[in-house]
C-alpha cells in the first residue's frame, strides 16, 4: 500500500518531526498469511487483556505481562498494521496546532510514514535494512533496536530486563540489547498495558504516549497516541488520532521501495 503524499518541504519543524517519526507504533512481525482485519477506530479505551501488577514482579515478569496485554503471540506474529487519520503539530512552546492527517504501515522492522498538512509534508521509509527520508541529511533511530518491536523479543537471547523507578500507576522496565541500545517502558498497574515508552538516542529524549487503544482480533491497536521529541529549543509534539486502521493485509512488494536518489 501506498500513500499520495507529496515530498516534504525544507522546514526545520518537519526535520524535527522526522527525528522521532521512526519509533511510531511499531510492530515486531512475522511475515506470514492471516486474515484481513479493518475497524474503523473510536476514541475509547479498550480493556486488552487485563493483568494486574503486584509489586513483586520481576523486570522480566513485568515484560512478559505487557507482552501478553499487547496481545502476546498474536503480537509478535501480525503480519502488518495499517494507521490512517489526522495529526496536530505543535511546536515548541506554542498552543496553536497545524492539522494534517498521515499514514502509518509497519510491517516487521519496516515502516512506511507519510505526513501532509498545508506547511510541513514529509515521507518516511524504513525497508528492513536502509532509512529514507524526504529530509536530506536525516539519520533515523534503527527501526528493530527501539519501541514496541524490542517488547516482543523480551524474551530472546541477548536482551536483558531491568527495573526503573516507578511513576505514580504506572510500573516501569528498560529492555536492552547487546549493544546496549534500549527502551524504556511504562506499564499500567491495573491492566499491565504499556502506556508510554522512550527512547534515548543520540542525546535526544523520544517519547511515545498511548491515549486509547481498540482491541482487534487479540491485538491491541493504538486509536489516540502522541509522539513527543524533548529538544533543546523545546518539546516538538504530535498528536495522532486514528480514523482507520487494517490488520494481516496483502501489501504490494513495493509497499517500502525506496525512492530512487
Amino acid at each position: 500500500m501506498k500513500f499520495t503524499f507529496p515530498a516534504a518541504r525544507n522546514m526545520p519543524f518537519a526535520l524535527a518531526l522526522l527525528l522521532f517519526a521512526a519509533s511510531s507504533s511499531g510492530i515486531n512481525a512475522q511475515e506470514k498469511s492471516s486474515e484481513k482485519t479493518k475497524v474503523a477506530a473510536a476514541p475509547v479505551s479498550a480493556p486488552g487483556r487485563t493483568s494486574v501488577i503486584t509489586a513483586a514482579m520481576s523486570p522480566v515478569e513485568l515484560a512478559r505481562t505487557a507482552f501478553n496485554a499487547q496481545g502476546g503471540e498474536k503480537f509478535r506474529n501480525l503480519k502488518n498494521m495499517i494507521l490512517i487519520g489526522s495529526v496536530d503539530l505543535y511546536a515548541p512552546n506554542s498552543t496553536q496546532s497545524l492539522t494534517g492527517k498521515f499514514g502509518i504501515i509497519v510491517a516487521g522492522e519496516k515502516l512506511r510514514q507519510e505526513v501532509q498538512s498545508p506547511i510541513v509534508s514529509f515521507q518516511l521509509i524504513f525497508d528492513g535494512e536502509q532509512s529514507f527520508s524526504s529530509m536530506r541529511g536525516m539519520n533515523l533511530p534503527p527501526l528493530n533496536k527501539f519501541g514496541l518491536p524490542v517488547l516482543a523479543k523480551f524474551d530472546q537471547p541477548g536482551y536483558t530486563a531491568t527495573a526503573l523507578p516507578d511513576k505514580k500507576k504506572e510500573r516501569a522496565f528498560r529492555l536492552s540489547d547487546a549493544e546496549g541500545n534500549s527502551t524504556d517502558f511504562y506499564v499500567e498497574s491495573a491492566t499491565g498495558r504499556v502506556v508510554r515508552f522512550e527512547i534515548f538516542y543520540n542525546g535526544l529524549t523520544f517519547s511515545f504516549e498511548y491515549k486509547s487503544f481498540r482491541e482487534v482480533d487479540g491485538v491491541l491497536v493504538p486509536v489516540s497516541f502522541a509522539q513527543k521529541l524533548a529538544a533543546p529549543q523545546g518539546d516538538f509534539i504530535a498528536e495522532f488520532k486514528v480514523k482507520e486502521a487494517k490488520l494481516n493485509q496483502d501489501l504490494p512488494a513495493d509497499a517500502f521501495a525506496i525512492p530512487a536518489q
